[in-house]
């Protein structure tokens, strides 16, 4: 199985504001992608696209992952956007976030443009990409858009562009107005995190608009992690601390899961084919999973 690239936080950060651009390069973001999209005034997104290359060209970003989240590509923004930042930055854009795909024509579509700039340019690396899934439409080909490309590291869910797509009656972060039995969002982040690991890419969980409130950004992060999300949103620096924590397995957990591979290893020797620790059954369905709290637990340490 493909181990998604390491994505506990991504911070949002306006490419029209120079000082958050120089704050968030020195964060400890996995990703920060500079939005030329919904934070910036559509007066304002032709000159976005010189403020952002010239963050991704002058600032240290050490080991963060360089984004910028374009304009969708209905919309007449979109292509200026991709073929300025890239001719712009090149080396120095890692990822480009596409939004509001609908279908996999929308990633084919950037994909194709992309690699003709990069070869007419003679660039040395691929420019990887990031699709928010934010549509009824997209929702309903989920799949189809995960595994369009094999530049995609992830599928990110969008609750917010989602609301009016579905018409939806919640408040301001995205939760019902009205009591609702479960998570209202379920259907459609079990949609997104089906189809990034079907492609074996990240799932990336919604945004949480309420950054005043620590604690339902922490809750909302472990029902999503529970789920398999590998990472969620920051709209805040003050969130992406609680991400890299929540979406890092604990001490226990590590723990647990090399307790779990040693005594089914030792077991295995034997000719078994299970085991138990601490009075519970072990597996190879467990060894599996313990693998994967390993591999996280790398990757997060690094």
């Amino acid at each position: 199985m493909t181990t998604p690239p390491l994505r506990r936080s991504e911070l949002a950060t306006p490419a029209t504001s120079e000082r958050m651009a120089r704050k968030a390069a020195a964060s400890d973001a996995d990703l920060v992608f500079l939005d030329l999209e919904d934070a910036v005034a559509p007066a304002l997104r032709e000159e976005a696209r010189g403020k952002a290359v010239r963050a991704l060209n002058e600032y240290d970003w050490g080991t963060t992952v360089r984004a910028v989240r374009i304009n969708g590509i209905h919309t007449k923004w979109a292509y200026g956007d991709i073929v300025e930042v890239v001719e712009g930055a090149r080396e120095n854009l890692d990822t480009l976030i596409v939004p509001k795909a609908t279908d996999a024509r929308d990633v084919w579509w950037v994909d194709v443009l992309l690699r003709q700039i990069e070869e007419n340019l003679g660039l040395r690396k691929r420019i990887r990409l990031e699709v928010l899934i934010e549509d009824v439409a997209g929702v309903a080909h989920a799949e189809e858009i995960a595994t369009a490309s094999d530049r995609l590291d992830a599928v990110i869910f969008g609750a917010g562009d989602l609301s009016v797509s579905q018409g939806a009656r919640v408040d301001t972060n995205f939760r019902p107005r009205e009591p609702y039995p479960g998570d209202f969002w379920y259907y459609a982040r079990m949609q997104v995190l089906t189809a990034a690991r079907i492609a074996g890419i990240a799932a990336i969980d919604a945004p949480f608009p309420d950054f005043g409130d620590p604690e339902g950004y922490a809750a909302d992060a472990r029902g999503a992690a529970s789920l398999g999300f590998h990472g969620k949103w920051a709209i805040h620096p003050s969130q992406i601390a609680l991400a890299n924590d929540v979406f890092r397995p604990t001490e226990d957990e590590v723990a647990r899961a090399r307790r779990n591979i040693e005594a089914y290893r030792a077991a295995e020797a034997e000719g078994l084919g299970a085991t138990s620790v601490d009075g519970q059954l072990v597996d190879a369905a467990h060894v599996k999973l313990a693998e994967q709290v390993l591999a996280q637990h790398t990757a997060a340490t690094r």
